[in-house]
């Protein structure tokens, strides 16, 4: 019998910052490919039916992932990710706030620095994202946007394929 995942979001305005913490059913070295990987997070980070086009990616410290967020009518959103600091297989920071198609931050629209760790759980990988913003109005405006309902469809599509990549190997 297949277990449930462990999954948990949680939301702390005073501190301006949302803690996500999630199981995946894959080992780390898999977990980690699918969030540093252009080839893995092109397939899974995007609501449907908005998909990823990333542009740039490269997974250095103080290099960037260049992406566009596109919708079904084909209209783009861009967003830009800043590598800050990366420890190799188990945890990575990034600055990530939206942009234009060159990669010129938006400084009108909320910007966040996520801490991401992976730790292997027993055949599993759990996965914790702190995320922080530098106002509360920006951790607001990202819940208005629908950021809690857009993560939980990307981490759950991202089961989805590693739940597709192990019944094919």
């Amino acid at each position: 019998m297949k277990r449930d995942l462990a999954y948990d979001f949680l939301i702390d305005i005073p501190t301006k910052t949302i803690k996500i913490k999630k199981e995946f059913a894959a080992d780390p070295s898999l977990v980690w490919q699918a969030w540093t990987s252009s080839d893995w997070l092109d397939q899974w980070w995007g609501p449907k039916p908005w998909h990823v086009e990333t542009k740039t990616l490269d997974f250095i410290p103080n290099s960037i992932w260049l992406y566009a967020m596109v919708g079904p009518e084909a209209e783009k959103h861009w967003a830009l990710s800043q590598y800050i600091e990366i420890n190799e297989g188990h945890s990575f920071s990034h600055k990530d706030g939206f942009c234009d198609e060159d990669g010129i931050i938006n400084q009108d629209m909320p910007q966040s620095t996520w801490n991401v760790t992976f730790t292997p759980a027993d055949k599993h990988t759990v996965v914790d994202c702190i995320i922080t913003y530098d106002s509360k109005e920006a951790i607001e405006g990202v819940l208005e946007m629908g950021f809690q309902e857009g993560i939980s469809m990307c981490l759950k599509q991202l089961d989805e394929l590693f739940e597709r990549t192990s019944l094919n190997t």
